[in-house]
């Protein structure tokens, strides 16, 4: 895809056709981007933990250290998490389902795709799996 197709101001519309070139390429560099935040950021938390002095003599010190690793692995855990979503996001675009609910097959609102990228429910279908999930949850 040539640059040209995006310029650093677009921003998907509904005036133009849902899931063009040009809407699936903005999306693209949007999960990618996103996609190396996390990368990084993930790196520097590995270097940050790797570089901590783990000989702490006192053992609140140490406790507080062993906390703080756990808490870190558990964002890592997270963050490996969207990673694989972002992953999955990418192969619709690639697969040309991308923008698409997986319940009804109706376009996902360019809204909804901009605040939340890797959304493969529409805010209806969304809503109805929610209020499921309560429904059976209280039983």
């Amino acid at each position: 895809m040539s640059d040209t197709l995006i310029d650093e101001g677009y921003r998907p519309t509904e005036d133009e056709p849902f899931m063009n070139d040009r809407q699936r390429e903005y999306f693209r560099r949007k999960l990618m981007a996103w996609k190396e935040d996390i990368l990084r950021e993930s790196r520097e938390t590995l270097a940050a933990l790797q570089s901590e002095n783990e000989n702490h003599p006192d053992i609140a010190d140490r406790a507080s250290s062993e906390t703080d690793r756990s808490i870190e692995l558990r964002a890592r855990d997270r963050q490996r998490k969207l990673i694989s979503k972002i992953d999955a996001a990418l192969g619709r675009i690639d697969d040309g389902t991308y923008g698409y609910c997986e319940e009804t097959g109706e376009p996902i609102s360019l809204k909804r795709l901009e605040a939340r990228p890797i959304a493969t429910l529409s805010i209806e279908a969304q809503e109805r799996h929610e209020r499921n999930e309560r429904v059976y949850r209280d039983d």
